[in-house]
């Protein structure tokens, strides 16, 4: 029997003390729910959804919709109610969900690696112009997003794209997201390795399957043969990354513990070099320890990069090996240092075989359905059939033989779609913002697309590879910490006192040579109508200040915050 504890001395109060819960993690025996999402998840799984919104949402309207699908499962087949028009900025966070929503969808379409024939995205397209106004932008994780999308078109939505191979399964969720890859996987001359084949499989073992469809929070997968580092390994959850093995050859590096939003955190390597053919097995066992061993009690504590972080990489590793593959992994090499600065291969490169692929810019991923029809058209009159989405918020043309180089080059700028742009066109990109989005408090998208316009006439001859990332909120969806220059939106005053949309100013982030997340000088905020003025200076400083062949993100970081403001 144990022994009684003394009793507290008389003058000492009394604390209540609390059974720990712990972090709701399944492979410890904690399978009670801790929240709300917890509990709509075991109530039922998201990928049941489909069905209800088959037989009755689109039958019987927007109305009809039991709030635990609205706000919760429907995630699960790429659809987020979208902001109700004209709630500005500074209710963001005061109205109630039901209060924001508008009785419309963004429906969001994935497009793993990026991948696209010219079918598919006259598909896209077609379906844009006839149930979304015309809406299809491209994200920096290579998804095509919808808005306006009415509940009662749903259904013939994924019938039209599931015709022509694509889906919007687990696009949004607690669920394995979209896995983006090298847009030029398999064609470009200078691939280390191409991992289309691995990304094929993992597909196949984890789309639609209730094995995965519950995981604490969403999971991010990267996947990359090629030397330019194209696919933000370093920001995802579990990422391969082409390397060459002194020993063995080409295969993959492998990455974990990425991600960014308010606590951001940059994925470290296991140290373990990974053959194509073991991926799939490795990318299983890495999703399973989050969906085992994932915190599940608070959601802001609830990605893979806390577990991560916690744990560090040596026993995430042997967790890995023991439990899961139950073998060990062969050690290898980091990736080498990346061949470009930029890494969204705009312009015109030769392929492998002899042809060549053109990369194109949109603004900051802004589309309609029209224009994409119109770029199918252009590939099938000048290529094989075959576009890309890159992780840039761009779009590559493959297969171009060389004497219909120049032809598609000039068609493309005809429909404001340059294969040469400026480094503002080409390194600015923004986020939905408050045009769409319940988080966003500011604007982005025109926003973006102004700053591109005046930044070309005040710097026509600024030419150093730059970014400029533009967010409507502090979530960091268009990765405003590991940009050049990063914009975070917020309210502020402006100089006559009056409440205004701005940005939090970050400066000098970087993936890739040196990844970094970007200095936060003390009080540096600009009003969006001083943004173009404020970037002009800060970058003229630059050009002023650099020592010999000094990146923007270096000179930053060592700069005075005089010369930041």
């Amino acid at each position: 029997m144990a022994a009684t504890p003394p009793k507290p001395a008389a003058a000492t109060p009394r604390r209540k003390v609390s059974r720990h819960r712990g972090e709701g993690q399944w492979a410890v025996g904690h399978f009670t729910p801790l929240n709300g999402n917890e509990q709509v998840k075991k109530d039922d799984d998201g990928l049941n959804v489909r069905t209800r919104i088959e037989t009755i949402y689109s039958k019987r309207g927007f109305d009809s919709i039991d709030p635990s699908d609205l706000r919760g499962r429907m995630r699960w087949w790429g659809l987020y109610t979208q902001r109700k028009q004209g709630i500005d900025g500074g209710k963001t966070a005061v109205l109630e969900p039901e209060e924001l929503d508008d009785s419309y969808f963004m429906l969001r379409v994935r497009v793993d690696g990026g991948a696209l024939t010219t079918a598919q995205l006259r598909v896209i397209g077609e379906i844009s112009q006839e149930f979304a106004r015309g809406t299809a932008d491209i994200t920096d994780r290579q998804n095509v997003q919808y808005h306006w999308i009415r509940i009662e078109d749903v259904p013939e939505i994924w019938e039209r794209l599931e015709a022509v191979g694509l889906s919007t399964v687990t696009a949004c969720g607690d669920t394995p997201r979209v896995m983006i890859a090298s847009p030029v996987a398999g064609i470009a001359e200078d691939e280390i390795i191409d991992g289309t084949p691995a990304l094929e499989e993992m597909k196949r073992r984890v789309l639609n399957n209730p094995a995965y469809s519950n995981l604490p929070r969403k999971f991010k997968t990267a996947i990359s043969g090629s030397p330019v580092l194209d696919v933000v390994h370093e920001i995802n959850d579990v990422a391969f990354v082409g390397v060459e093995h002194p020993d063995h050859g080409p295969g993959f590096d492998l990455w974990v513990g990425g991600g960014l939003s308010t606590n951001p955190k940059l994925g470290v390597r296991l140290g373990a070099w990974v053959p194509i053919d073991d991926v799939p097995d490795v990318y299983e066992g890495v999703l399973s320890i989050f969906r085992d061993y994932g915190y599940r009690r608070l959601r802001n504590r609830a990605r893979l990069k806390f577990l991560v972080a916690d744990w560090g990489t040596e026993k995430f590793r042997q967790v890995l090996e023991d439990e899961y593959l139950k073998r060990k992994l062969t050690d290898g090499p980091a990736p080498a240092e990346p061949t470009s600065r930029w890494r969204d291969h705009i312009g015109v490169h030769r392929q492998r075989d002899g042809r060549y692929y053109v990369g194109f810019a949109p603004r900051v991923g802004r589309v309609d359905g029209t224009i994409l029809t119109k770029v199918a058209d252009l590939a099938e009159a000048h290529g094989s059939g075959r576009v890309r989405t890159t992780v840039e918020q761009k779009m590559i043309v493959l297969d171009v033989e060389e004497g219909r180089v120049e032809s598609l080059v000039e068609s493309l700028e005809a429909l404001d779609l340059t294969a040469r742009p400026s480094t503002f066109r080409r390194g600015t990109m923004a986020c939905t913002g408050i045009e769409f989005c319940k988080l966003a408090i500011v604007e982005t998208k025109a926003r973006g697309a102004s700053l591109i316009d005046e930044l070309e006439r005040r710097l026509p001859e600024f030419d150093e590879p730059l970014t400029i990332n533009l967010n409507g909120c502090p979530n960091a969806c268009a990765r405003i910490q590991t940009a050049d220059i990063g914009l975070k939106g917020q309210l502020m005053l402006n100089d006559r006192g009056e409440q205004v949309e701005g940005y939090q100013v970050h400066l000098g982030g970087a993936l890739g040579l040196e990844a970094s997340f970007g200095r936060k000088v003390r009080g540096l905020k600009v009003t969006a109508e001083e943004l173009p003025d404020y970037v002009e200076r800060v970058l003229t400083r630059y050009q002023a200040e650099r020592e010999d062949g000094e990146r923007f993100a270096t000179w930053a970081t060592r700069a005075s915050e005089e010369a930041l403001s």
